[in-house]
């Protein structure tokens, strides 16, 4: 699956369509062969009761995630959306840094289905997921 686009390029895509992006400070560390990882540093605000980090935070890693790995291998087309996104709690995370990184499974004409896990750097995935996103209707009109 070609990359069209650097970690760079769809870090700053996200940071303009998702302002509060920015203000978690994703960081999109790689992309390429159907794939994206991206990081997101600790912040007290992403605590739940137990002082673990909350199922909320662990989503927009996982969604962030997947639309890094979409946005690298359809281009500069940001109208991309999620579709759906299933999540499994494999365990607790904790208060750290977070990571999360998503595969595209299939690349379609109109849909892209993926597989991601987030967790705490340098534990074990505390989140696995599945889903998908819909593609633009100037992408798959190119694939047509």
């Amino acid at each position: 699956m070609e990359t069209l686009l650097s970690a760079a390029r769809v870090e700053a895509i996200i940071h303009a369509g998702l302002p509060e992006s920015d203000t978690m400070g994703v960081r999109v560390e790689s992309v390429g062969d159907g794939a994206a990882t991206i990081r997101i540093p600790f912040s007290p605000r992403m605590l739940r009761p137990g002082e673990r980090i909350s199922g909320p935070t662990l989503f927009a890693a996982i969604d962030t995630a997947m639309y890094a790995a979409v946005l690298a291998h359809i281009g500069d087309h940001p109208m991309a959306v999620t579709a759906d996104l299933n999540m499994h709690f494999l365990r607790a995370c904790a208060p750290r840094e977070i990571t999360a990184g998503a595969r595209i499974l299939k690349m379609g004409r109109r849909l892209a289905v993926m597989s991601a896990v987030a967790g705490a750097v340098d534990e074990a995935p505390a989140v696995h997921a599945t889903g998908s996103y819909a593609l633009p209707a100037e992408v798959f009109a190119q694939k047509g």
